[in-house]
Parts: C-alpha cells; structure tokens; sequence
C-alpha cells in the first residue's frame, strides 16, 4: 500500500494553507507548523501534484505469503436445523474442480450441534476431509462463537482458498473472518479458477455488469469468496471415502454478547431460486393490474412469478421476485420472459436455465441473444393467444 509522506523543510505555512484548501476530502490538517494527513485520505494524489515536492508518495512494499503452507480448497458447510443448505453441495462440486489443478484436498468444515449425517453427506459429495466442530454452543448461529470455530478451523488446516455460499449466514461470517486474517473477500462469484501456483481467480459481473473483473489474492492467505445458490452444478454423490476429524470450540477472550433463547420458524414460502418453471415479467408491462396474465399463465404452466428489478423498484412485485445480479440466480428447466430486454444484469442470473422462451416487440432486444426460443410481438397480443392455446389443449388433452 502507498503512503503520503511531508517533507516538513519543503513546506511553507503559506503552502499547507492551500494544500488544506485544496484537498476534496478533507483529510489534510494544519496546526501548530506541522501539516498532517487524516484517515479521510482516498490517496487522489492531489495534494502531490501541487505541493511542488512538499508531500510525496512512498510505496510500502507489498506483505509476501509463504504459500506453500497454505495447501488445499475449502468448503464452509451451511448448516442448521439438521439441514445442509444445497450450495454447500455445488460448491464442493466446483471445489475438486479447483483443488485438481494443483493437486490439493478438499476440506469442509461444519459447524453446528447434532451434526453427524450431514458430515457423511459431505465426504459422499466430495470432501476428502471433514473437519466437525460440533457443540451446543452452535446449535444456533450466532457470529461470534462461529467465527471463533471458523478461524480455529484456518489455523488448524491452513487451506489455500475458502468458498463460502452468499447465504444469509455465509455473508454474515465471511467478512468477519477475512478481516481476522487480514486477507481479501470477494463476494458473489459468477466462476472461479485455480491458477498452479494456488491464486484463486474470482470473477465476478462489475460496473453494472458491464465488465467481468478477475479478481486475485496474491499476497495474502487464505483466499476467501462467497458464491450464490445455483451458480454451479450440484456434482453426484459417490462412496465416503474421506474422513472426519473433530474440532473443539475455543474458549472465547470474553463473554459472547449475544445469546439465543428462542428460535420460531416462519412458514417456509416457494423460493424462485428452487422453482422448475418461472415466468419472468420486465418493464413491458405497462402497469401493475396487468400483471395479472402473468400470473395467469405462470398458474397454467405450473409456474413462479418472477421479475426484473425495474418491477421492484416501483413497488409492483417483492424483491425476493427479483431475478439478476441484485436479485436471484434462477436456474430452471424452462423460463418465459414477457415484455424483458435481457440487460446483463439479468441475464447473469438466469443463465443456467434449461429453456429459455423470451417474448419482445424490439428484435433487437439481447434477451434474444441468448433465448432458445424467441418471439417478436406485443405481449399484450401474444400472452391472451397464448392463455388461449394452453386452455384449448388441456381441454383437448382431458
């Protein structure tokens, strides 16, 4: 990281007083002849251009890493409840992927309380090790005894790189245990690759979705990343072949400050995320009383009722209707846009569709570019057609 340095001989009060003024953020300091930088520094550089040699820039040399002690792909399990949430699955999927590159195990961890079967279900999705901290003391999350286990678990295994699911729990603990180790985060990976030498290459929509950045960790262990729900294919399930090793929970520095008495679950609604089928409405729908034939033909087909997040926006649909990168990463076996563009934003989210049926009055539209099946016309024309088409079939099938 670079510094800003003053050459106090260099500096007239004359100079600091317009360096104060000049600077945008309000990070330079004046008083007593001494001119000091704040914590309000966005290293603009401002200061250096015009201070005529008075404050320069020193370039701290970058941390280095012995990576050879860091060795293998991690896994965090989401577990609760007696369940394990299935993009632990996918990811330990995309984990040997990884770890085959450089010849490296793959490592889970699970932490929770009552936690036997689902360590056997790790090691048959492909975990070479699974490393179980089971306590009552985790039978309900909380951040800070799991945080405690988690980097207990680093310091135990020392694995290379960490995918974590962007569930609510996994975003809750992962930047708090990448700030332990003073290491990088990069959240909501669309893929990820393994480079020989061990750096992770976390990639990522950025900008809008209009670029994918590629994202390393060169200088610092271990490489931490949260991916979503649906982003990669859950693998097959083989034999147990690994093993389990056992983790004790740490003894906290002090008291943790949050305690569970109780846990009510609330009814468990239809996620999007899960759905077979989803009929997907964007701004060609002209108002909100409107959407009602979408619903109508996402009832004929069996379907969910989706969105593009213009619709949320206004107030239309909830947001956990919403598909794209702000929203949910869907992956169904058939999808029908009505009245969508296809932005990036939303395409990301969806691509892992089986079919794709997408319904626009623009040809020129993207979501064509990447639809199985397209259809040019008003939605307002093709959808009645449409209803009328699934009802004279049913009738004829019955």
């Amino acid at each position: 990281m670079a510094g800003l340095t003053i050459h106090a001989e260099k500096l007239t009060p004359e100079l600091a007083q317009q360096l104060v003024t000049l600077c945008p953020f309000g990070a330079l300091e004046y008083s007593g002849g001494t001119l000091a930088v704040g914590a309000g520094c966005k290293m603009c550089r401002l200061c250096v251009k015009k201070s005529g040699g008075a404050v320069t820039v020193e370039e701290a040399p970058a941390p280095q890493v012995d990576k050879g002690r860091w060795a293998g792909v991690a896994v965090f399990a989401d577990y609760a409840h007696g369940r394990l949430h299935p993009v632990s699955l996918e990811l330990l999927g995309k984990a040997r992927e990884l770890a085959a590159v450089t010849g490296q195990p793959v490592y889970a961890l699970l932490l929770g309380s009552g936690t036997g079967a689902a360590a056997r279900e790790l090691l048959r999705y492909g975990a070479d090790k699974v490393y179980v901290c089971d306590d009552p003391a985790l039978a309900e999350f909380t951040v800070e005894p799991y945080a405690d286990a988690f980097a207990h678990f680093i310091e135990t295994a020392r694995p290379s790189a960490i995918l974590v699911g962007a569930t609510n729990l996994g975003r809750s603990l992962a930047p708090r245990v990448a700030a332990r180790f003073g290491t990088g985060l990069t959240a909501d990976c669309t893929m990820l690759e393994m480079e020989p030498n061990t750096d992770l290459v976390q990639i990522r929509p950025a900008f809008g979705g209009n670029i994918m950045a590629r994202i390393v960790t060169p200088n610092h262990r271990p490489q931490f990343c949260t991916v979503r729900y649906k982003i990669f294919a859950k693998p097959e399930p083989g034999p147990a072949a690994g093993q389990v090793a056992e983790l004790s929970l740490p003894a906290p520095a002090k008291p943790y400050r949050i305690r569970v008495d109780r846990v009510d679950e609330m009814p468990r609604e239809m996620d999007i995320s899960e759905a077979e089928a989803i009929v997907a409405v964007g701004r060609g729908v002209k108002s909100q009383a409107d959407l009602e034939l979408a619903r109508q033909l996402a009832r004929a087909l069996g379907a969910q009722l989706a969105c593009t997040r213009p619709l949320v926006e206004n107030g239309w649909l909830d947001p956990k209707h919403q598909i794209g990168l702000s929203g949910r990463t869907v992956k169904p076996k058939l999808i029908v846009t009505l009245g969508v563009s296809g932005a990036v934003q939303f395409a990301a989210g969806m691509r892992g569709a089986g079919c794709i049926v997408a319904v626009n009055s623009d040809p020129e539209a993207p979501i064509f570019d990447v639809a199985h099946y397209g259809l040019v016309g008003d939605l307002y024309e093709v959808l009645p057609a449409l209803l009328q088409r699934i009802k004279e079939d049913a009738v004829h099938g019955a």
